[in-house]
């Protein structure tokens, strides 16, 4: 399809994606709507950032919109963070714009008064995480046996985070013959355990590489010692131009590293776990508006941030597994844009360096220590069998050189 106005989608979802800016869909869209629109079940990996949500919301609007449902809930979008589930709520609320489909988000960290409310007043789609909509279940807050459409996006992360006995718990109820639109970054082990057992026969689509970085996104990477990774940081954001999210491992050092950035005059906000879920809002959308300029986060984060236009990320902390690193940077290079994503790491870091590189089938950089107090160089993957390297202490020439 080389336009939306090539699908068989309804005139009112056509005219809302162009009052919306969206003409031509990337390749999961492509793959994936049509089939989902035909009442395929499905089960399709593609990187982050490569626009999974309007995928499987389009289908799901149609269908919803187009067919005469018995009253109550008749689909359930299941996301593994409260961030991920409110933007797919308002990508949703745009998409089904005068389509009459009205939704409930039901989510941790905030009132369940207006959540339960939604519900009781004909929502026919419930947009959660796992763990609320369970306790909603078992108060019998919410009827699940109507359920026609059930949307895991992000299976991979849900299943990591230890949902899965409460995703089945969810999907007891459900009629048998649902369809399924299982949407993941990943095809992992426990996602496979998952796919056979409940979704066999689902078509399955494969957009790119799921388990290396898009070739969006360059990669440069910077050993540095502990305790230069600050200054370094600084030097960066006075170089370079545009908007930095940058990964702390823990909320100790997120909240620590946004102080001190605050303190040098930057316009930094966090995001961690540690952070009421209004604060994690307004940290957010003050992010996404442009009012800070660097968003300070932890993994809590790494899935469910999706905005356009982040120029850099910025690994502070290596990431603690190889799987994390893809979603980390998967927030650079979206929607066809450039982006670059850094990694600062140690000399004790080096075996952990190495192990991300296998594990991706990438090069991140030279096992070349380099002393807080030098000019600190980056390598940067410009084309097969090449590096750049670029100085960060006084400029100097770019120089390339051949890797053997």
């Amino acid at each position: 399809m080389k336009n939306f106005e090539d699908f068989s989608l309804s005139p009112l979802l056509k005219t809302n994606l162009a009052r919306e800016g969206f003409t031509v869909p990337t390749l999961i869209q492509a793959m994936a709507i049509e089939p989902a629109l035909a009442g395929s079940d499905l089960v399709a990996t593609a990187q982050t950032g490569s626009g999974k949500t309007l995928a499987f919301v389009l289908p799901l609007i149609h269908a919803l919109s187009t067919k005469k449902y018995p009253a109550g809930v008749r689909a359930v979008i299941l996301a593994p963070t409260r961030e991920l589930a409110m933007q797919i709520d308002q990508a949703f609320a745009k998409m089904a714009a005068g389509s009459g489909v009205r939704t409930a988000l039901v989510v941790g960290g905030v009132g369940e008064g207006p959540q339960i409310q939604a519900i009781r007043k004909g929502a026919q789609v419930v947009i959660a995480t796992a763990g609320r909509l369970y306790d909603y279940l078992s108060r019998r807050l919410v009827d699940l046996a109507g359920v026609r459409i059930l949307v895991l996006d992000e299976a991979d992360r849900m299943l990591d985070m230890g949902f899965l006995p409460t995703i089945e718990r969810i999907m007891a109820p459900m009629p048998a013959d649902k369809q399924i639109l299982l949407f993941s970054a990943t095809l992992e082990s426990s996602v496979k355990g998952l796919v056979n057992r409940y979704v066999p026969n689902g078509i399955r689509l494969a957009a790119g590489s799921s388990d290396r970085p898009t070739e969006q996104v360059d990669l440069q990477y910077c050993e540095v010692e502990q305790h230069g990774k600050f200054e370094l940081l600084e030097t960066m954001l006075g170089r370079e131009e545009g908007s930095f999210l940058v990964f702390s491992r823990t909320r100790r050092g997120a909240e620590r590293l946004s102080k001190r950035l605050a303190e040098q005059g930057v316009k930094v906000t966090a995001i961690h776990g540690d952070r009421s879920q209004n604060q994690r809002n307004q940290a957010l959308k003050g992010f996404q508006d442009g009012r800070y300029r660097v968003l300070v986060a932890t993994d809590v984060a790494a899935r469910g941030i999706h905005v356009d236009g982040i120029s850099h990320v910025v690994n502070y902390d290596l990431p603690q597994a190889p799987e994390d690193f893809i979603h980390r940077v998967g927030r650079t290079g979206r929607a066809g844009a450039r982006g670059t994503a850094w990694t600062f790491g140690t000399r004790a870091e080096r075996s952990d360096v190495a192990r991300i590189e296998r594990a991706l089938s990438i090069n991140l950089g030279p096992n070349a220590m380099i002393p807080p107090v030098a000019p600190v160089t980056a390598i940067r993957m410009v084309a097969a069998g090449q590096r750049r390297t670029a100085s960060f202490g006084p400029r100097r020439r770019m120089a390339t050189r051949r890797v053997s």
